[in-house]
């Protein structure tokens, strides 16, 4: 199986106070298309900065983060948000959607700012909707929604660039256990058949058990967690 994304030997810390605070510390991953890869770890062990480094939001201190053969150290600021766009899709545990538009103008948000006319924006939008089970609720505004509908709105949004990498922090830790397990479960259709690499950081066992390996971050690297990975 190619390598989708490659991470080697990451290292991120951050100034606190007149020190620094060491978050990762040589941490190396990797992960090819249809693989679904679950990162779990107590608050605060760097989760979710590792997410942030991979989607090239935040810069790490050394270390190589390779997506399709790019490293992302190499891009400028432009070409690295125009690859982001076109590459990586995004799924937080708060949705950050925006409320003062509907559930399918959020969806069509990341074609818009690509370039795509609105009516074909808005085909591939419906689409997803379709595919998250909202085929109804396209014209209600996240306010109108509950938790987990927001959260598939938010899944919807991630997939509509036709990302190769999916990264997801905590999708399931604002809703109910129930609609959790939904999310969950949803989550694996949709990376089987839009055939992503996914990365999710979780604290819900269940969704870890669904992924093809499970690692736990601890001092700033990656370890096997073998009693939540389940065979391919």
């Amino acid at each position: 199986m190619s390598k989708l994304l490659e991470v080697q030997d990451l290292h991120k810390s951050y100034a606190s106070g007149d020190q620094r605070l060491e978050i990762l510390t040589g941490l190396s991953l990797a992960a090819g298309e249809g693989e679904m890869v679950g990162i779990t770890g107590v608050s605060g062990s760097g989760k979710s900065t590792l997410l942030h480094l991979i989607g090239g939001m935040d810069r790490s201190d050394r270390g190589s983060i390779r997506i399709l053969d790019k490293e992302l150290s190499s891009l400028s600021a432009a070409d690295l948000a125009d690859f982001r766009n076109k590459t990586i899709g995004f799924v937080f545990q708060f949705h950050h959607l925006l409320p003062e538009f509907t559930a399918l103008e959020n969806v069509m948000m990341p074609l818009l700012i690509r370039g795509i006319p609105m009516p074909e924006a808005s085909a591939s939008a419906e689409a997803l909707l379709g595919e998250v089970g909202l085929e109804k609720r396209g014209r209600h505004r996240p306010g109108e929604l509950s938790g987990g509908e927001q959260q598939r709105v938010a899944l919807a949004r991630a997939l509509i660039g036709k990302p190769r990498l999916l990264l997801a922090d905590e999708p399931t830790g604002n809703v109910d256990p129930h609609t959790g397990e939904a999310i969950g479960t949803l989550f694996r259709a949709l990376h089987d058949k839009h055939g992503l690499a996914s990365i999710i950081v979780t604290h819900n066992t269940r969704l870890a058990r669904i992924c093809s390996r499970v690692y736990r971050l601890d001092n700033g690297v990656l370890i096997d967690d073998l009693r939540l990975t389940i065979a391919d």
